[in-house]
């Protein structure tokens, strides 16, 4: 492996990192509706549990309603049971052959819990860049060590990534500052 392939190999794995980040701020909620909100909510289905998703249709109604369309009539009342007993304090109203979901407004104390999740996450996914910043120079560590590449190529293969992980830790910081300004908007 050259240290151009560890680096191209580094950069596809931080790239998956903030896909992954970006789909964990998708599920933490903000004053608007967002169909992405029911990602997490699993529903029991003939005995399997599977993401709401695979049983109903979720589309946005207005700003502040999702609308969640069960494609079986009998699953109404399961898909109404898992929202509500989800974590994201939603109270559906089953009307008949269409579910709606709306969006209590946030307290201010509830928003402030929600930025420092988001901080949070935005911490953890920085945590997930570095280690494949320290994975990927230990990799070139051990071609210098091998005599496979000189300790210049070292240095300049390092230093190639570190100016990766500095555009990938500002991307974080980019998404948890939007984030954030989405959550604490009335």
């Amino acid at each position: 492996m050259s240290t151009a392939e560890i680096r191209k190999n580094a950069q596809a794995k931080m790239e998956q990192s903030i896909v992954a980040f970006k789909n964990n701020l998708s599920k933490i909620r903000t004053g608007r509706a967002s169909p992405q909100l029911l990602d997490s909510i699993q529903v029991e289905y003939y005995g399997q549990h599977v993401p709401l998703s695979q049983v109903a249709n979720v589309t946005l109604i207005d700003s502040r309603t999702l609308s969640v369309q069960p494609w079986e009539r009998d699953m109404g009342a399961k898909i109404e049971k898992a929202i509500r007993e989800s974590d994201l304090g939603l109270n559906p109203a089953n009307m008949g052959e269409l579910i709606r979901v709306p969006m209590p407004p946030m307290s201010e104390e509830r928003r402030r819990e929600m930025t420092k999740l988001v901080r949070s996450e935005g911490e953890n996914a920085k945590i997930a860049v570095r280690n494949l910043r320290r994975d990927a120079n230990d990799a070139v560590k051990k071609l210098v060590k091998d005599k496979e590449v000189s300790e210049d190529e070292q240095k300049r293969s390092e230093a190639d990534i570190q100016k990766l992980t500095d555009k990938f830790i500002a991307e974080v910081d980019a998404l948890v500052e939007s984030k954030e300004k989405d959550v604490m908007a009335v």
